[in-house]
């Protein structure tokens, strides 16, 4: 396309966030990078402008009606933007969390699967298997006079099955037909009555067509009853046999041996989140809520009298005079055991009895109270049925949450996890059912999709809907997610998997001219996944879309058609458009830092020796997940990357095994370690921490101050100056989150929420103090000219110099300037801060504590979101946690940090099933020569470039 013929989204004037009224011009139909240090305002531009305003227009395009439902959309700081259009975000953060939601749920793969099982599934018999085939009238009225002579029965005709409406002219049909009788939700009415429904709930209506005592003779009537009821019902019927259970009957399906007949198959009959296919034990959840002994009895090394039992309601059972004490001592007695042996070496006999129960037999309980003493008979019911009751029975939610901490998820009984009633699971599509089908990954699904052998009705049934599942899988491949199942949930995916999902989706749509915004879908791909995102990427663009991508993955932007390069630093130095152009034209660019990095002017230097390890930690057995019974041995005191690609097993390793087992045994944490058989060598470390990209606080109430803990210092600082002694001020004084200091008419906010009903919820500042949290009292109280609220307004940069006398606040404060962090305010809302930033608030919370050198680190893809510059001072970061004599375990795809690591454990060789097993370890140079491992191919690149 000629430079002439070329469309370009104008951008003036844009002000969002810390965006220093910049003006741009994005070429249309491209793919375009945006890119800068963190925190520079590369989503401010992208998401809080460009999308924000894209969506405005196209919802003010609607009718009012239709907005009153949509609510208002906020017009961005900007001036002006011609040439947009309408705009898709594809971010991390819009992840359904809902427990029901599945990866095939919102790629719409298990919708077509349900109808094609629903249209050519062949059903089997739930009990016996066998396949089932339709019922004639005579083998029903077989099956009928089969029962005891004299069983009463009334032949029903469903004629309404969980459908909303009053039913007012179905009813008045059938009263005019002749019949008397109809049973509504289970009640029976006369229809002579003036019978009221509410339209707005579901109803099940039955009419009663014949009431018959089972003798021989009958058949006749029986057979014409019969068919007058199919003929009413479609071909169903259900026999309600008085005092017995009803028996229902299909011209459809019944098993003839065992008498089963299953409902009519229809696609929601394969929903796991309708009634009429969920599993009714778990209600389609395929999981519950137990508790569990080894929560309730962690260490079973202990006794009773020593605290075994660590379950709410029962901590008192080591103190003489409670009554779970009294109840535990009359069990010793009649059973013969003693509280002071260790819990491990009760004979299962015993154990069972204290955890399940004495099954109703009845213990003389001893017990002294307050208002007296005596004596009671007691069934023990167990400490796991009692800990369910006063979970059931309190209305406390901190005494549930504290419950939960003692259970664990465990597949349901009654479905195996499977989610759906035994019918649906009963009917095979090429001999397996839809809930096997959901476990395939996505590779094997596909294969078993060409594979599939149908009969010539059957094709011409599903060949269409055959197709679109085909489709909609090949996507998923394109996208580098062959290793993910159709039954996994949602929320336990990255926010990298989860947006190429959308973004699988988005490409099955087909859409064209729409403007695509997402955020960092390289976030958790191996760099030998790139090119299939890239392609993908590329693809949407040539369909005729406008791609821009906010990435600092080196790949995606040489294989950009042009970068916009926002900086110069980040926060409040941040803001402008430093460099735009191709990767080449960013490179001779000598102030871009992006360029820099590229052209390789700056580069991550690496080591120049490897440190060697302290010591060595040793997981056995490892088989959580698709781990192959692995042995790992992590090295102590040193820096470790786990690599792999995407789905291998490095999580399933790490955070579920190691990090578990260490939180538990280290910390007393209340976790189940995933599946393995013993870890060797933790008595040389003390502690485990888990930095994770999680918030630091869900309110704006938190802030980095009162996360690293410097805020309390500071208050200190202030409760001891001469105009709070001479006021009487203690530190509680200068805090926002208690009465006294904090301003009253905003409860320490700073900002007041209106509620506007079908309009956006307006915060605006607090009237009384100015939005600056205090009363103006405690604001007259000054430290070297500054008030609290001028301290929490100061930058990390700032705050340095302002606090260079006090040793113990700079040095916290100085961390956090370390960690890169010197734009962020002391006083930031946590909830406005990004994934990367909380993640480094962890770090220099970490580093600014003494070290003990016997501290593991763990810590899950931290370059999430954060540029070359920002990954050269975590690389500096990690080095320090080592070299104080700490461990550093850390999962990442980014090379520049796996080059830097001390050792490498790397997981493969692919994802899923096919992966589990440890391809190579060692140190950088000693992975890159490994032939079979696919990190030791891209290390030995980046060795190589130096």
């Amino acid at each position: 396309m000629s430079d002439k013929n070329k469309k370009y989204i104008r951008i003036r004037g844009a002000n969002e966030h810390n965006l220093k009224n910049i003006s741009l011009d994005i070429p249309r139909d491209e793919l375009v990078v945006l890119t800068g240090l963190s925190g520079s305002g590369k989503s401010s531009l992208a998401f809080d402008t460009i999308y924000a305003e894209g969506q405005r227009r196209y919802m003010e395009s609607l009718s009012s009606y239709a907005r009153m439902f949509l609510g208002q959309m906020e017009k961005p700081d900007v001036e002006s933007i011609e040439g947009l259009s309408p705009a898709i975000s594809i971010d991390q953060k819009s992840t359904n969390r809902n427990p029901r939601s599945t990866v095939g749920t919102v790629t719409e793969i298990y919708d077509y699967f349900r109808l094609l099982y629903a249209r050519i599934g062949i059903p089997h018999c739930p009990k016996c298997g066998k396949e089932i085939k339709k019922q004639t009238v005579d083998q029903m009225v077989d099956q009928i006079m089969e029962m005891e002579q004299g069983t009463r029965i009334q032949l029903l005709a469903p004629v309404v099955r969980g459908r909303k409406g009053t039913h007012v002219k179905l009813l008045e049909r059938a009263k005019k037909s002749g019949y008397v009788r109809v049973r509504i939700d289970g009640s029976m009415y006369e229809l002579s009555e003036d019978i009221q429904l509410d339209k707005n709930l579901k109803h099940n209506i039955e009419i009663v067509v014949d009431r018959l005592v089972v003798k021989p003779g009958i058949e006749k009537r029986l057979t014409d009853s019969v068919e007058n009821v199919l003929h009413l019902a479609e071909g169903l019927m259900t026999v309600d046999v008085i005092g017995g259970e009803p028996v229902n009957f299909s011209q459809s399906f019944s098993c003839p041996d065992c008498g089963i007949s299953i409902e009519e198959i229809e696609p929601r009959s394969f929903s796991f989140n309708n009634p009429f296919g969920a599993c009714p034990e778990c209600s389609g959840l395929g999981y519950k809520m137990e508790f569990d002994a080894d929560l309730i009895i962690p260490d079973k090394s202990l006794s009773i009298n020593e605290g075994a039992i660590t379950v709410m309601g029962w901590q008192s059972a080591s103190k003489k005079g409670s009554f779970t004490r009294a109840i535990l001592e009359a069990l010793a007695e009649e059973y013969h055991f003693s509280l002071d042996t260790p819990f491990e070496e009760y004979p299962e006999e015993i154990q069972n009895i204290l955890i399940h129960g004495t099954n109703g037999k009845n213990v003389n309980v001893h017990y002294f109270g307050q208002r007296g003493e005596g004596f009671y008979d007691i069934a023990f019911e167990g400490i796991i049925k009692n800990v369910e009751r006063r979970y059931r029975e309190t209305y406390s939610e901190a005494s549930k949450a504290e419950y939960e901490e003692f259970m664990r998820i465990t597949p349901c009984r009654a479905c195996k996890g499977q989610r759906l009633k035994p019918g649906a699971l009963a009917v095979t599509v090429g001999n397996h059912n839809i809930a096997e089908i959901t476990s395939f990954s996505i590779e094997e699904l596909a294969k078993f999709l060409d594979n599939l052998e149908l009969t010539s009705q059957q094709h011409m049934i599903g060949d269409q809907i055959l197709r679109e599942i085909r489709a909609r899988l090949q996507f998923l491949l394109d996208v580098g997610l062959d290793y993910l199942t159709l039954s996994r949930a949602t929320g336990t995916l990255s926010g990298g998997e989860a947006q190429r999902i959308r973004l699988a989706t988005q490409i099955g749509s087909g859409l064209v001219g729409v403007a695509y915004i997402l955020d960092e879908p390289s976030i958790g791909l191996h760099q030998r996944d790139n090119d299939k995102l890239l392609g993908t990427l590329k693809h949407l663009r040539d369909l005729g879309n406008t791609v821009i991508v906010v990435e600092h993955d080196e790949d995606t932007m040489f294989a950009a058609d042009h970068i916009v390069d926002i900086g110069p630093g980040a926060g409040e130095h941040g803001g402008e458009v430093i460099a735009e152009g191709t990767a080449e034209e960013i490179m001779q660019v000598p102030e871009s830092i992006t360029g820099a990095y590229l052209s390789g002017r700056i580069r991550i230097p690496v080591p120049e020796e490897r440190r060697k390890p302290t010591g060595w930690l040793k997981i056995v057995g490892a088989q959580e997940n698709n781990l192959k019974n692995i042995d790992v041995k992590i090295p102590l005191g040193v820096m470790t990357c786990v690599t792999g690609v995407s789905g291998s097993g490095k999580s399933s390793l790490v955070n579920e095994i190691l990090y578990k087992y260490l939180a538990k045994k280290l910390n007393r944490a209340r976790t189940i370690p995933g599946k393995h058989k013993k870890i060797e060598g933790v008595e040389q470390l003390d502690k485990v921490i888990n930095i994770d990209q999680s918030p630091i606080g869900r309110t704006p109430r938190s802030n980095p101050a009162t996360y690293t803990g410097v805020f309390d210092q500071i208050r200190d600082l202030f409760a001891a100056t001469q105009d709070a002694k001479e006021r009487g001020y203690k530190k509680g004084r200068f805090s926002f989150n208690v009465k006294g200091g904090r301003c009253e008419a905003c409860s320490g906010d700073g900002i007041l929420k209106i509620e506007m009903h079908f309009l956006p919820d307006v915060y605006v500042p607090c009237e009384v103090c100015g939005g600056k949290r205090y009363n103006r009292e405690t604001l007259e109280v000054h430290y070297k000219g500054k008030s609290i609220y001028d301290v929490l307004n100061m930058t990390v940069e700032e705050a340095l110099t302002f606090f260079e006398n006090v040793p113990s606040i700079r040095r916290k404060i100085e961390t956090l300037y370390d960690v890169g962090l010197s734009y962020l305010r002391l006083g930031q809302p946590s909830t406005t801060l990004s994934g990367g930033e909380a993640q480094r608030i962890k770090l220099a919370t970490e580093l600014s504590k003494r070290s003990t050198g016997k501290t593991i680190y763990i810590l899950d893809e931290p370059t999430t979101g954060l540029h070359f510059a920002d990954v050269h001072k975590l690389t500096e970061i990690l080095k320090r946690l080592a070299s104080d004599g700490n461990t550093v375990v850390v999962i990442e795809h980014n090379l520049d940090v796996i080059k830097t690591a001390d050792y490498i454990i790397d997981i493969g060789p692919e994802g899923g099933a096919k992966g589990g097993t440890v391809i190579a370890e060692g140190t950088p140079e000693e992975v890159a020569r490994n032939p079979v491992s696919y990190t030791g191919k891209y290390i030995d690149m980046m060795l190589k470039k130096g």
